[in-house]
């Protein structure tokens, strides 16, 4: 069966709650869904954006009481995506923060499913933009550390996603404190320049070897981290470098 006929999978954030605080890429994309499988914290007015002929289920967790399994919202995602359908995974916040979006994207690459992850507005903005503080004002702050109150069983206590916004176009003394920090050499990273833009670029590598390889153009984002580990495995293979861009992604999935 073509990816085509295997329909798609969208992983949506839904934002902290407010339906003009949708991305205008996640209202479209809720209006072309034939089935919505959504947290249980998105908000009356966002499921209201829902056309009516798709089906609408909910797979939330409520203080870490589940009724539907990860395992189930997994084989949901495949199962309505192998027959066709456009699936959404609509999430609180932004999906790539403190949900599950890691294995849902495993359970899809397992199965062949195209999929998407568009993000959302996490609560912490929201948050910040209600409070009327800047989490990073220059006078008083220079970095900015998320956790939550959940952890996973098995979760390895000191594990750590770096991001840094700007690195500049001589990545040796951000590797060098990261180092410093206690990330390993072989610690995954990636560099992404211009993100979201028809111009994106994604540079995955180690951070042992990126201070051998040329900057991004700017602006650009440095993520390192174990989180990076599997998309780094998949793409470079030889532990050395791997160099994408939005158009050759497009391509290769037509």
């Amino acid at each position: 069966m073509s990816a085509a006929a295997k329909g798609k999978a969208y992983l949506v954030g839904a934002g902290p709650g407010d339906p003009e605080l949708l991305t205008l890429k996640a209202a479209r994309t809720l209006r072309q869904a034939d089935v919505v499988l959504h947290d249980d914290l998105i908000s009356a007015e966002i499921l209201a954006l829902v056309p009516r002929t798709a089906m609408l289920i909910s797979v939330g967790k409520r203080c870490g009481a589940a009724h539907v399994t990860q395992q189930e919202i997994n084989a949901m995602m495949v199962a309505y995506a192998g027959s066709g359908r456009v699936v959404v995974r609509l999430k609180s916040g932004d999906p790539m923060l403190f949900g599950r979006a890691g294995e849902e994207i495993d359970a899809l690459r397992a199965a062949g499913i195209e999929f998407e992850v568009v993000p959302g507005i996490s609560a912490a903005f929201a948050a910040a933009a209600a409070l009327e503080a800047s989490l990073t004002d220059r006078r008083k702050a220079g970095r900015l550390v998320f956790s939550s109150g959940h952890r996973a069983p098995g979760a390895a206590k000191e594990a750590t996603t770096h991001v840094v916004y700007m690195p500049g176009p001589d990545y040796a003394g951000i590797v060098n404190r990261l180092l410093a920090e206690g990330f390993s050499a072989e610690t995954p990273c990636a560099v992404v320049s211009a993100v979201s833009q028809e111009s994106q670029s994604v540079l995955r590598t180690t951070l042992g070897q990126l201070p051998n390889l040329g900057p991004l153009p700017a602006p650009s984002i440095l993520l390192a981290g174990e989180v990076l580990e599997q998309s780094l495995d998949i793409l470079v293979g030889d532990g050395s470098y791997f160099l994408e861009s939005l158009e050759s992604k497009d391509a290769a999935r037509q």
